[in-house]
């Protein structure tokens, strides 16, 4: 397979080069719409007004002719528009416009002689697409007025509120379409398929984006490596803007959340810079373990400079150019107040913290070759830095022994670079794409371990084989009347911190080679489109896998009924998460670290890349001209399926692999662009992520034993997001916004209930099923007092508390949680009937007004924003083998002064 798919790639290659009418297209996703308005005699008018409009996602734009009657829009996302042209003593004109590649539109408009019309009219034909993928746009004025739960995950937030198919988790974190954050980022045509989590990476600060696109279809030939998700970014550009123009910003709300913010963009027609400045101080940075929130204080600054220069008529190059700084604490539970050492004394809490940091440097070279076709070329450089402290006593990172037991500090680094080319050629009613990707990923992983459980690794256990701390060797145990214990590893005893020893230091590196080809073919023939399109992979890393995939899609229009129907299939290469990736691949092979990254026997080592066929059919249909809906059924199978494993009480995670996965399942969307001031959204979804072991690769996993399929822990029945916006048809005209989020329930596998095995083979419940006075019970000893009340359980009525444990066993039939939806006893099934997070509903709302003083040039704004605003007290996820646990956001209020030039 490697070697064929070598021929075909480098095959492919010098025909993508040679080939006139081939289009490059890569991840470059802005358009230009541009043009001349004259009138029936072919004279040019100036100071006409025209207008482009996409009802659906909300971007507006008008532009005025210049003397010689032309007009040009730039930086616009692929999507179809509505243009409208006015001018005094000329009768309206309006069309629809196409936008679907990096190749100008260029709609020459004649005006006949009539009276002139001020209103735009909106029909359902401007509502559809005639798409072969499912997709989301959200535009600015989107981005500024949604409430988000996060400002220093903001782009994450936006995603999972406005995308079907997205199941929210902590952190920042959310996982498309079944698949465990298997998301890419294109930001103005730069990909980036690594982790955006904020516990992993710096975003992209949200005030520098223009517009996305969230692609959750089958994906195009042009994108690969992580393809669940494919979320293209647009950033703002200052050309064009002849006066500056810009923003300052401060804010300040719970938890002493403080931003503050500049923008400036100013230009010409051929030249442009955009700059962005950002910061945030808070008290609550990340999710927390308990609903109180404490040691959890963070910052976070970014600084963003766009800069567009067009040498002549036909060249131009752009800059993107951003940097980003976090520093958080690792949040506490109260498992880790006042920690004790082996011999009693107080050691202090726990304080463990991040730092991250992130530049990213992508330079773009754009050539214009002829009317029907545009070539770019853009190299990059993209450098992750991760800090990760531990307590300053390391004893103090002793958490509970089924959490952790180790203390750990790491410094690890992750540089890409690469260069991306793409070619786009347009004629007719076809456009033809085809791009170059090389891409090398530098992966530095500096680890320092050590045990500071004294009974982790003891060499003697009492007569009831329970661990005993104070000996060095089994040869001391007899004499103090113990036995020796059989578990105990000689080869950790150096890196034992309770017995002398010190960190054991590890440094794993790997440089990760990627190239991919692809050509695709879009043609329109009628009420039909097809995309047609292949795409080759090769990755070389501490494995190597290459592969052929096929891309297609065909869509029909139903141009009388607004409907259209979709069909797509995609082949993809799925390549490991590079985040640990080393660590992850070979600490198993490592007698150190094996025992202490909890890995299972039997398992390889190194991750390999997988492949993934996955089937899509939805359809588009408009009512009226005030409701669309769009709606898609998803069936996907996976040979290689990654997922995430962590380190204790640490945001530390690495990958795993599985033996293969199935996720079915469906996403709908629907969409009010404006009625009587009204818009409004609403997203929904159900699919199911079941994967089937054994575990193939990687570190510590906990899941899967007995062999048979469960669902991972992002598995979810159930999500949407209601959204409602209204703004005042007056000359002071506030607007108020309002958030609906529902969430059915991630699986919480850790969580105690009662099935044994006798009963069902694959039961959830084997390890906690027990009996008491001979009636079905539940043990609780593996949890200590707070795990037991972070998960709300109960007992006989009774509720746990940080400090008081539940009786064990607790018979089944008196046990319960608030916080979780345990399984009736009997029931508890990984793949039919797993422990979930209990349901829950938030309410979120944001109102303002943007111009509160009626200037013209000079504005202020004033937006409140409240986030939960029933203070309800929810789960993301309970000992998550991913993430561990955290809860939502308590009710949070924030208030946002603004001036705006």
């Amino acid at each position: 397979m490697y070697s064929f798919s070598r021929r075909f790639v480098f095959g492919l290659f010098p025909f993508l080069l040679l080939a006139p009418a081939l289009h490059l297209h890569a991840q470059t996703a802005a358009g230009t719409i541009a043009g001349t308005v004259t009138d029936g005699s072919g004279a040019v008018i100036p100071g006409a007004t025209v207008t482009i409009e996409n009802p659906v996602s909300g971007l507006k734009r008008s532009a005025t002719t210049d003397s010689a009657g032309q007009y040009k829009f730039t930086n616009l996302p692929f999507n179809p528009y509505h243009l409208v042209v006015q001018a005094p003593g000329f009768a309206k004109f309006s069309a629809d416009v196409p936008v679907r590649s990096s190749v100008a539109v260029t709609p020459n408009i004649k005006m006949q002689v009539g009276g002139a019309s001020t209103t735009v009219t909106v029909t359902g034909d401007d509502l559809v697409e005639n798409e072969t993928s499912l997709h989301t746009d959200i535009d600015r004025n989107l981005i500024e007025k949604l409430p988000l739960e996060s400002s220093s995950s903001s782009v994450s937030s936006l995603v999972t509120l406005s995308t079907p198919g997205v199941a929210a988790d902590s952190n920042g974190l959310f996982h498309g379409l079944g698949d465990h954050a298997s998301n890419s980022f294109s930001v103005d045509g730069q990909p980036i398929s690594d982790q955006q989590s904020k516990v992993f990476s710096n975003q992209i600060p949200s005030n520098s984006i223009q517009s996305i696109q969230v692609i959750a279809g089958a994906p195009p030939a042009e994108y690969g490596d992580k393809t669940s998700l494919v979320i293209q970014v647009t950033t703002r550009s200052g050309q064009g803007l002849t006066k500056p123009t810009g923003s300052i910003t401060t804010s300040y709300g719970s938890f002493g959340s403080a931003t503050g913010g500049f923008d400036i963009g100013y230009g010409s027609q051929k030249w442009g810079n955009f700059f962005e400045l950002d910061g945030l101080n808070t008290g609550r940075f990340l999710d927390t373990p308990e609903f109180v929130v404490f040691h959890d204080k963070g910052n976070q600054q970014n600084v963003f400079d766009r800069v567009d220069y067009q040498f002549t008529p036909v060249d131009a190059v752009h800059l993107n150019l951003n940097y980003s700084r976090s520093w958080f604490q690792t949040p506490n539970s109260y498992d880790n107040l006042n920690v004790l050492d082996q011999f009693g004394n107080n050691v202090g809490n726990t304080d463990q913290k991040s730092k991250i940091q992130t530049f990213d440097i992508a330079p773009t070279y754009t050539r214009i070759m002829g009317k029907n076709s545009v070539l770019n070329f853009g190299p990059y450089i993209r450098k992750d830095s991760y800090q990760y402290f531990p307590s300053e006593n390391p004893l103090a990172d002793l958490g509970p022994p089924n959490l952790q037991n180790q203390t750990i500090g790491q410094y690890r680094t992750l540089t890409n670079a690469g260069v991306h080319s793409d070619l786009t050629y347009t004629r007719g009613n076809q456009t033809i794409k085809g791009g170059l990707l090389y891409a090398q990923t530098f992966l530095r992983e500096r680890d320092d371990l050590g045990i500071v459980n004294p009974t982790f690794n003891s060499p003697c256990v009492d007569a009831g084989g329970t661990p005993v701390d104070g000996f060095l060797s089994p040869s001391e145990c007899a004499a103090a009347g113990y036995q020796p214990n059989s578990a105990f590893n000689p080869v950790l005893l150096p890196f034992d911190l309770t017995r002398a020893g010190g960190n054991y230091n590890y440094f794993g590196h790997a440089d990760v080679k990627e190239l991919a080809l692809y050509i695709e073919d879009s043609i329109k023939a009628g009420n039909w489109l097809f995309n047609l399109g292949i795409r080759g992979d090769i990755y070389n890393g501490l494995a190597s896998a290459s592969q052929a995939e096929p891309r297609l899609g065909a869509s029909y229009s139903f141009k009388r009924t607004n409907t259209v129907l979709r069909a797509s299939y995609a082949r993809t290469l799925e390549t490991p998460f590079n985040e640990n990736l080393v660590l992850s691949s070979q600490g198993c092979a490592n007698e150190v670290l094996s025992p202490l990254l909890s890995c299972t026997a039997g398992v390889q080592g190194t991750l390999r890349p997988g492949f993934r066929n996955e089937f899509h059919a939805g359809l588009q249909q408009a009512f009226g001209k005030n409701l669309v809906f769009s709606g898609e059924y998803i069936w996907k199978y996976t040979h290689n399926a990654f997922d995430f494993s962590v380190l204790g009480n640490t945001p530390i995670t690495f990958p795993i692999d599985w033996h293969n996965s199935k996720v079915p399942g469906f996403a709908l969307r629907a969409d009010v662009p404006d009625f009587h001031h009204v818009t409004a959204f609403v997203v929904m979804s159900s699919v199911a992520a079941r994967f089937f072991p054994p575990q193939v690769a990687g570190a510590g996993a906990t899941v899967g034993q007995p062999g048979l399929p469960f669902r991972i822990d992002h598995d979810e029945r159930f999500n949407q997001t209601t959204h409602v916006q209204y703004q005042l048809p007056f000359h002071w005209s506030p607007w108020v916004g309002f958030n609906w989020r529902y969430d059915s329930g991630l699986v919480a596998g850790s969580a105690p209930c009662y099935n044994p095995l006798s009963n069902d083979p694959n039961s959830a419940c084997a390890d906690t099923s027990t009996t008491l006075n001979g009636q079905p019970a539940v043990d609780l000893s593996g949890l200590t007092a707070d795990q037991q009340a972070e998960a709300g359980l109960t007992c006989g009525g009774i509720k746990a508390t940080p400090t008081t444990p539940l009786p064990s066993p607790c018979l089944a039939s008196e046990y319960g949680s608030t916080l979780l939806r345990v399984p009736a006893p009997g029931t508890g099934d990984n793949d039919r009937n797993p422990s979930r997070i209990r349901q829950r509903n938030l309410f979120d709302v944001s109102f303002g007004d943007d111009n509160l003083f009626q200037g013209d040039r000079y504005k202020w704004s004033l937006q409140v924003t409240g986030v939960n605003l029933s203070n309800k007290t929810a789960l993301y996820n309970f000992l998550s083998t991913f993430s561990g646990t955290h809860y939502v956001t308590p009710r949070s209020l924030t208030a946002e002064l603004g001036f705006h030039f």
